[in-house]
């Protein structure tokens, strides 16, 4: 899907859910329902996909959330690999569950960024980043999303 069609089957006043998957943990934003900041929400520890999924949908639920933006981890040279797959596979799942739009996004170097973000502007410790991480990223992958949507 494109941005635009993404864009299209969005509702007005209603907030995207980010999400930056990984096997054990996945990290969670959340737009405002102008969609023009993400913020940080929470880190699901996932112990099956169906258990983390389930957390999602209420997660949707409680925010009524319109639409759904996963990271896509491509590889240096923009090829989808494992770790994309995996997402994709994910993503499949979730949306067997909801009838909510999915949009994947370049997540190249975000989980580094948002690091880097996290030790310059807060100078958090190693083990306080390990805590934030991942809702950091999900954040900072629908914060790039926000900002396209805006542009187009």
């Amino acid at each position: 899907m494109t941005l635009q069609g993404f864009k299209e089957k969005l509702k007005n006043y209603k907030a995207l859910i980010g999400i930056d998957y990984g096997s054990k943990r996945i990290g969670i934003a959340v737009s405002d329902l102008l969609r023009m900041v993400a913020t940080s929400y929470k880190i699901i520890q996932q112990k099956t996909p169906e258990q983390a999924i389930d957390e999602i949908i209420t997660i949707i639920k409680e925010k009524e959330a319109c639409g759904i933006v996963f990271g896509l981890p491509l590889q240096m040279n923009g090829e989808e690999g494992e770790t994309a797959a995996a997402v994709r596979t994910f993503a499949a799942k979730l949306q067997e569950k909801t009838e909510l739009p999915i949009f994947f996004w370049d997540e190249r170097l975000s989980s580094s960024a948002a690091e880097r973000f996290l030790i310059k502007d807060f100078d958090l410790s190693r083990a306080k980043r390990k805590k934030v991480l991942d809702s950091t990223a999900a954040a900072y992958i629908l914060q790039g999303v926000l900002d396209a949507l805006a542009q187009s």
